[in-house]
């Protein structure tokens, strides 16, 4: 491994201090981003517009810090997993999601995840360390299919508001002008609802959240998901409720329906009564079977008798379709723990 530090990943403010480390005038910062974040370089001696002498001195100490995924596994719905290394012996999974009118990237923020949620995998395999911004956006800038993206969404292994400081690095270089210049409105950073880190997003960002939910009721809620101790839904939706979601930013939760658990008309009834006063949407998620857990599927008509009651309750409700369950990357199937033992 490089003992060099990596400029994929540092803000203009960090790009700053590297230029004055070699000498460098301010202004080279927005040069460097120029060429890491727009024109997508992957040496320091692309960067033809600084001194020879300087780039050198660059090498010395920096690189961009861009590598490919180690492998990737494609399903048989067009849904593709690559697996990138973050550190010796870690790895993380990120998802590649093309439909007929949009390209959505499911994208990693530790290795593994302290939360330990009944029906997810990644929660399974414990959690070993938070992903630093470079090797965040390394799953989005060295994606091959990179040039198509519309969409990406902090989904995959790991609590993305756990990791709140590289995490908040990374949103302002997707949507600053010195970055890639998304709009936030193209970008949805999923939760269980870590407070501290939730009230900063609700006060810096733009971008959309979804919160995983899963059940209106406590003490069912917390059977499935431990946080509900720490992080209760109510008290996460009483904080949301003091922002507006009227306009740009969207909040959506996440509902994943168990068999004969979450899923009755009762289960509905008291859902619209929890998010009253939120616009918001709800997204149904069927259940993905993993290992050791006795949890079963949804049917389709429970599901549908679901929505549509949330609909009338004047609720968005819509059910989630379910991609590339085959190569265990659909929803609460990511984990690497298999990757550490036998690379």
């Amino acid at each position: 491994m490089s003992d060099k530090r990596q400029l994929l990943g540092m803000t203009l403010a960090e790009l700053k201090d590297v230029a004055s480390e070699v000498g460098l005038p301010a202004y080279a910062a927005k040069q460097m981003a120029d060429w890491i974040y727009k024109k997508k370089i992957t040496r320091i001696s692309d960067m033809t517009n600084i001194a020879v002498a300087k780039r050198s001195l660059l090498e010395d100490s920096f690189e961009i810090g861009t590598y490919p995924p180690s492998e990737y596994q494609k399903s048989k719905d067009g849904t593709i997993k690559y697996l990138y290394a973050a550190g010796p012996g870690h790895f993380v999974e990120s998802v590649y999601i093309p439909t007929d009118d949009r390209a959505t990237l499911c994208v990693s923020s530790q290795v593994g995840c302290k939360m330990n949620c009944l029906f997810c995998m990644t929660g399974k395999q414990g959690f070993t360390a938070n992903l630093t911004a470079n090797q965040i956006l390394n799953q989005i800038q060295s994606l091959p299919e990179n040039d198509s993206l519309t969409n990406i969404v902090f989904m995959g292994m790991g609590e993305p508001l756990d990791n709140a400081d590289e995490l908040f690095k990374v949103l302002e270089i997707l949507t600053a002008s010195y970055g890639y210049a998304w709009s936030p409105k193209r970008i949805t950073v999923s939760t269980i609802g870590v407070m501290k880190g939730l009230r900063r997003f609700l006060e810096e960002s733009e971008c959309h959240l979804a919160v995983s939910l899963h059940s209106p009721y406590p003490e069912e809620r917390l059977s499935l998901m431990p946080v509900e101790k720490p992080f209760p839904a109510r008290e996460v939706i009483d904080l949301i409720k003091q922002y507006d979601f009227s306009h740009q930013r969207r909040v959506s939760f996440e509902y994943i329906v168990f068999k004969d658990l979450n899923d009755s008309l009762k289960h509905a009834e008291a859902l619209s009564c929890l998010l009253r006063g939120i616009p918001c949407r709800v997204n149904l998620i069927r259940f993905h079977a993993i290992p050791n857990v006795p949890l079963e599927t949804s049917d389709i008509a429970k599901m549908e008798m679901f929505r549509d009651f949330l609909n009338t309750k004047g609720i968005v409700c819509t059910i989630r379709a379910s991609r590339g369950e085959d190569i265990f990357a659909a929803c609460g199937m990511l984990s690497t723990a298999k990757n550490i033992t036998f690379v």
